[in-house]
């Protein structure tokens, strides 16, 4: 039997070819898709904060105790090792990890979550003429909440290297505080924090957007390689981070003090803070600067470098993809959190 003429199965191929329905990815929309930016951030914060621990650890030295530690960062790095073993460069890396897990989640997750609703509630010719408010607005309510979380694991932290012998670990330091002076010890430098934080989220992302606006007006993004667009990614961090340093640092200080012993009978939070900063003075809420610009400026490169490649991987498909064009296209915002 004759096999039928070469063009009349092409065109029978034709024919079921149009009668296929192509796949559409799912959408992802509410916790499905924030989920996956508060999982990037948690990620990212968390490995930085953690490999930064002994970083942490000698700029909390300096600043609790200035006059024994005096001779700068390596200086300092010595130090420790000599009178306590290498070992205690890692005091306090667990509630690091934990904490910073559990901030990073809320302040990258919230930070996306925040900006959209701006966008949503402003409209978007407002939110494109008022961007810097929109991205300072966002970044400090998702500090907010973030730091709600972090609190306790930052005083834990602190006393776990500020006194080595005072517990063995996170589980250990985390009960006996909240066993031994209240639950409300956990957040005796809430405000601190807030003071810390807030300013320091706020100037990473701000100066982190612009400095990507900046970078992608002389480089088109669209055919720009993956290695670069990590190293632009790296360079606006680390900026960024040498911002958030500068303009924290004080509250840094304080928060590394308050934490450091417990308060006395009667002393309330708000005459403690007072207190220190007298003590301190403008010089002296400086100390640990140069181990922080350090931590900070890497912290700030890692995370948004590790924060773009996740994102990239959790959420590349074609309407994600579309949302994040469309608050880049009203914002102007070229990456970073990468929203574009």
């Amino acid at each position: 039997m004759a096999s039928p003429p070469v063009t009349t199965r092409l065109m029978k191929i034709d024919a079921a070819a149009s009668k296929v329905v192509p796949m559409r990815p799912s959408k992802l929309t509410g916790l499905q898709l924030y989920s996956r930016y508060a999982f990037a951030g948690a990620i990212c914060c968390s490995v930085t904060h953690g490999i930064l621990t002994p970083v942490d650890v000698i700029k909390t030295r300096i600043q609790l105790d200035p006059v024994t530690y005096n001779s700068g960062l390596i200086g300092t790095f010595r130090q420790v090792i000599a009178k306590e073993g290498a070992q205690a460069l890692l005091s306090g890396l667990g509630p690091t990890v934990v904490g910073y897990f559990l901030q990073g989640a809320l302040r990258f997750g919230g930070y996306e979550f925040f900006k959209k609703q701006s966008i949503s509630w402003l409209g978007h010719e407002t939110a494109s003429n008022n961007r810097t408010t929109v991205y300072l607005t966002s970044a400090a309510l998702a500090e907010f909440f973030g730091d709600i979380a972090l609190c306790p694991l930052e005083a834990t932290r602190i006393r776990l290297v500020a006194e080595p012998t005072f517990a063995n670990g996170l589980a250990s330091g985390f009960t006996k505080i909240a066993k031994q002076e209240g639950i409300g010890a956990l957040y005796s430098g809430f405000g601190p924090i807030l003071l810390k934080q807030i300013p320091y989220t706020m100037a990473a992302f701000v100066v982190y957007e612009n400095a990507q606006e900046i970078a992608y007006k002389a480089i088109n993004k669209s055919t720009i390689s993956n290695t670069t667009q990590t190293a632009v990614n790296l360079g606006s961090g680390l900026l960024a981070g040498f911002a958030a340093a500068l303009v924290s640092q004080p509250a840094d200080t304080m928060l590394s003090k308050i934490n450091k012993t417990s308060r006395l009978p009667g002393e309330g939070t708000i005459s403690r803070l007072l207190k220190i900063a007298k003590e301190l003075g403008l010089r002296g809420s400086y100390s640990g600067i140069g181990p922080r610009l350090v931590m900070v400026g890497g912290m700030g490169a890692g995370q948004f470098a590790i924060y773009g490649s996740i994102k990239k991987a959790c959420v590349l498909s074609p309407v994600v993809l579309k949302f994040d064009w469309l608050i880049g296209k009203v914002l102007g915002a070229t990456g970073g959190v990468e929203i574009l």
